[in-house]
């Protein structure tokens, strides 16, 4: 009688023996071709073309963060500090923006009514205005009567500055009535800019270059009238406001002069939060004074009521400024 033979069975110590050793072996053996392969192949680096823009320039952040505003938290005390670096907006001004005129097409304005973000857009900054006390900017008055900030000891560098806006509004002018940009009027001189809403913050700015409050740089000016000038921006959103200054313009034209009425600009509309929170102005009731170079580049900055210390580096400024843009005739 005969048996079927059993087939051989092996124990499982070397079952794991063959299966660790063979494991191991096609592992090392995939590793090898992978590293043959990437030698093989030409390593590709990113480079630009040489036509591509330039990286975008980072804006770091603003040196006026805890300042009081109109909006947000209420400010329990503040003390200005001194501008640690230049404000404005990024990019240089092109007359035709911030007119608040509003340019769309019919199809534009189609798009745009079909729109959801945008009408969510809109919700959240008539949301924004809506909850803004109304007595905000005039409790704001307590902490140094308005002073959001100290004015710089120096300019600030040419590189380093950053841009006055383009606004638009309407001049004092009898021949031409008509809201014209205030770009064409700052470019090629050198301009010292006061911002203001009211008699108060009209007031704090002659503190700063009213001939009484700053005798030299009144000298300074009208020595070099071709090259230097004064620029009033009166911002008046309020309709009543805007109707009390047309009352009351002979009085304003009379006070500046006859050869100053197409630098004094009333605007009624395009100054957005952004460009608010950009150069600075952070409170309507105080006023604002800006050095601008024939750039239109921000150089100094001053607000509210004047220092000795500011009045003197003031005038400092603009005979740096004069002297920069002789030296860059010459060359």
């Amino acid at each position: 009688m005969s048996f079927a033979r059993r087939p051989r069975l092996l124990c499982l110590l070397c079952q794991s023996r063959a299966f660790s050793t063979s494991y191991r072996a096609l592992a090392e053996q995939g590793a090898n071709a992978a590293k043959t392969v990437a030698k093989s192949q030409p390593t590709k680096t990113k480079t630009l073309p040489p036509n591509s823009p330039a990286p975008p320039k980072i804006i770091p952040p603003s040196p006026l963060e805890d300042a009081p505003r109109a909006y947000g938290k209420r400010v329990e005390g503040f003390t200005p500090k001194p501008l640690s670096r230049p404000i404005g907006m990024p990019l240089p001004p092109q007359p035709g923006e911030n007119t608040g005129i509003d340019r769309r097409t019919l199809k534009q304005r189609r798009d745009d009514f079909v729109d959801y973000e945008k009408h969510l857009k809109r919700r959240e900054e008539l949301k924004s205005k809506i909850s803004r006390p109304y007595f905000r900017n005039w409790g704001n008055l307590q902490f140094h009567k308005g002073k959001t900030f100290i004015a710089p000891p120096r300019p600030f560098r040419r590189d380093l500055s950053l841009f006055f806006p383009n606004l638009f509004g309407q001049t004092l002018l009898k021949s031409d009535r008509s809201p014209r940009d205030t770009t064409p009027t700052l470019q090629g001189k050198v301009s010292v800019v006061s911002v203001f809403s009211s008699v108060w913050a009209e007031n704090q700015i002659n503190s700063f270059v009213s001939k009484d409050s700053n005798p030299e740089l009144d000298a300074v000016i009208a020595q070099h009238k071709d090259v230097a000038q004064r620029v009033w921006i009166n911002i008046e959103e309020n309709s009543m406001k805007v109707w009390l200054i047309r009352l009351f313009i002979g009085g304003i034209r009379k006070r500046i002069g006859e050869m100053n009425w197409d630098r004094y600009f009333v605007v009624r509309r395009g100054v957005s939060d952004e460009i608010r929170e950009s150069v600075g102005l952070l409170n309507s009731s105080v006023g604002y004074v800006y050095l601008v170079d024939s750039e239109c580049r921000i150089r100094w900055a001053g607000s509210g009521p004047s220092e000795d210390h500011e009045r003197e580096g003031l005038v400092n400024a603009v005979q740096r400024l004069l002297d920069e843009q002789k030296n860059s005739k010459k060359s």
